[in-house]
């Protein structure tokens, strides 16, 4: 009832008590939803208020940990409006609305729901701008909304290969395994990865081979793996070769993750065909060089006959003098 009151302090005095009483339980987050709580914390996500904003916007959060909730949030039509709170909230709205974005996508169709609200673009700003939790927030977010192969695309016209590199290079953003999870998922796009390919990302995933984590060493295998193939895999190839990493593979193929292990084992394979084609056009190129060598000496050789020739012949009348 004081949800629903016209009177400010109600409303945010009622949204803040919600918030925290749907942080302590399960038998809460529950009651909460079947007291018809959802749709009107949802009507108050526009409010212009900034502190009953953050209230609602947590109190939704935290009730969408609890499954049924998550439906109710949803068909409440609550996607919009925490929309709208992720591209104009406070940071701390910001941040609860990316996670429960977040919360939401666990639900696969949610994702698309989700993908289609426009969602991705202010989740990928938040991620280049947001605060160090606002970051880790939108992360994850967008690393379980690109599952989805439809939002791939979308995150990639936002902008998003170029911030998750940049958080590689950050080393002390502690956004490495986030930026690496999610290039792992898009370089599977046929536009992430013309994307990362664009963006010059060899040096810096060889980087991640040469000191990362175990897992971090298993994703950036992973990208390198989509970049090696098809139109550019020569490219890439050669590339990556000048940074060092055939030892880097071999290390990575002997101790490291499962997946890590394969990841290394497809690229020294692709390497090994790779450098054996160099080896054998350079082959080619030698023969050639020596082949077009032996006609330019036999040339070389014709011509100086020739030259010995005319000069012993008698003169001609083009050797009269003028008269």
């Amino acid at each position: 009832q004081k949800l629903s009151s016209q009177n400010l302090a109600d409303q945010r005095g009622a949204a803040g008590m919600l918030r925290q009483l749907a942080k302590r339980s399960a038998e809460n987050r529950a009651c909460i939803g079947e007291a018809g709580a959802i749709p009107i914390l949802v009507s108050l996500l526009p409010t212009t208020d900034v502190s009953t904003q953050e209230h609602v916007v947590t109190a939704l959060l935290n009730l969408s940990i609890y499954e049924e909730n998550k439906a109710r949030i949803i068909t409440s039509g609550a996607v919009p409006g925490i929309v709208h709170v992720l591209k104009r909230g406070s940071m701390e709205a910001r941040e609860n609305s990316a996670a429960t974005l977040f919360s939401l996508s666990l639900v696969d169709e949610n994702k698309v729901t989700i993908g289609a609200s426009g969602a991705i673009p202010a989740l990928v700003l938040l991620l280049g701008n947001g605060s160090q939790r606002g970051k880790k927030d939108a992360a994850t977010a967008l690393f379980n909304l690109c599952i989805y192969q439809g939002n791939k695309g979308k995150a990639v016209r936002a902008g998003l290969v170029p911030i998750l590199l940049e958080l590689l290079t950050e080393t002390e953003s502690g956004m490495v395994d986030e930026a690496l999870a999610i290039l792992a998922i898009l370089s599977s796009h046929p536009e992430g990865k013309a994307a990362i390919s664009a963006a010059a990302a060899i040096p810096i995933l060889v980087g991640v081979i040469r000191n990362g984590s175990s897992r971090n060493k298993e994703n950036a295998a992973a990208v390198l793996v989509h970049l090696c193939n098809g139109e550019q895999q020569q490219q890439h190839l050669a590339e990556a070769q000048e940074q060092g990493i055939v030892t880097l593979l071999e290390e990575l193929a002997e101790s490291g993750t499962d997946r890590g292990k394969r990841k290394a084992i497809q690229l020294l394979e692709r390497m090994n065909r790779f450098l054996k084609q160099q080896s054998q056009a350079q082959g080619d190129a030698m023969a050639q060089a020596h082949a077009q060598s032996q006609t330019l000496s036999q040339a070389l050789v014709q011509v100086q006959a020739d030259t010995q020739l005319e000069e012993s012949l008698p003169p001609t009348s083009s050797h009269l003098p003028e008269r």
